[in-house]
């Protein structure tokens, strides 16, 4: 059987980013199907990596035909999946009040539902000792007024994460919940960058590789949850202990200054 890594959100980021570490960590898979819209970056993506042979699939996973069209190439080929990472993801940073409908539903439809509905396609192939990496966020760890409803859906993929490694212990199937503070990709810019972010939060800015590169190493120690850099494990730990509201009054008092 085919050994294979299937990673959506492939196109830019982390999730490009875990392609490539995968591809130089694991060079003894037979492929990596990279999944995302955008078929001129996957395309240079497959170009760029030479350890394991890629195949680009571009499709947009929010919509159920497109996943139909990956449930139906899983069936054909019937893969022996050994990493299947979710990193495709959508975030809108405005007050509820202000945010479009169709972005509400686009963040739900695409960080929740059909990460889920991935998962549920490739799990059937997933082999033992295999391991699922879901990316969510350390905005899952608190609410976050002025960016709720992305802050929601990560808490979703947390819990949904933590949940299922659990149902999938007697398979000895890991899964991994990736909590980042923020990463300096181009989904943070599309978020309005630097400029736009809270002057407490800068000091967190991560790089994906330094991201990535913890989550494989905690998704083989067998981690239901990998959170990169002192500061956020500090901020984890806080919002386990401390009044939320307390924490919220704190941010809240920092954006303002």
């Amino acid at each position: 059987m085919m050994k294979t890594a299937v990673v959506t959100g492939a196109s830019s980021g982390i999730g490009r980013e875990f392609v490539r570490q995968i591809a130089g960590k694991y060079s003894w898979l037979d492929e990596i199907w990279i999944i995302a819209r955008r078929a001129k970056e996957l395309e240079k993506l497959k170009e760029e990596v030479r350890e394991v042979p890629i195949r680009p699939l571009s499709l947009d996973i929010s919509k159920e035909e497109e996943l139909e069209k990956l449930k139906d190439l899983l069936e054909k080929e019937k893969p022996e999946i050994l990493f299947v990472v979710n990193a495709a993801g959508m975030g809108v940073q405005k007050e509820f009040v202000g945010t479009s409908l169709k972005d509400v539903v686009s963040m739900t439809e695409l960080n929740c539902t059909a990460l889920t509905g991935i998962t549920s396609l490739c799990l059937p192939y997933c082999r033992e000792r295999g391991r699922i990496f879901m990316l969510a966020s350390a905005a899952a760890f608190i609410p976050q007024p002025g960016f709720g409803v992305y802050a929601a859906s990560k808490a979703y993929v947390v819990s949904f994460s933590r949940a299922l490694n659990r149902e999938l212990k007697c398979r000895k199937i890991q899964v991994t919940a990736v909590c980042p503070g923020p990463v300096d990709t181009p989904f943070l810019e599309k978020m309005g960058g630097k400029d736009r972010m809270p002057a407490y939060k800068k000091p967190f800015i991560d790089r994906p590789q330094g991201v990535v590169r913890k989550a494989l190493r905690d998704g083989a120690k067998g981690k239901e949850l990998s959170v990169p850099g002192i500061s956020i494990k500090i901020l984890e730990a806080g919002c386990k202990i401390l009044p939320h509201g307390l924490i919220l009054k704190f941010m809240e008092g920092k954006s303002d200054s």
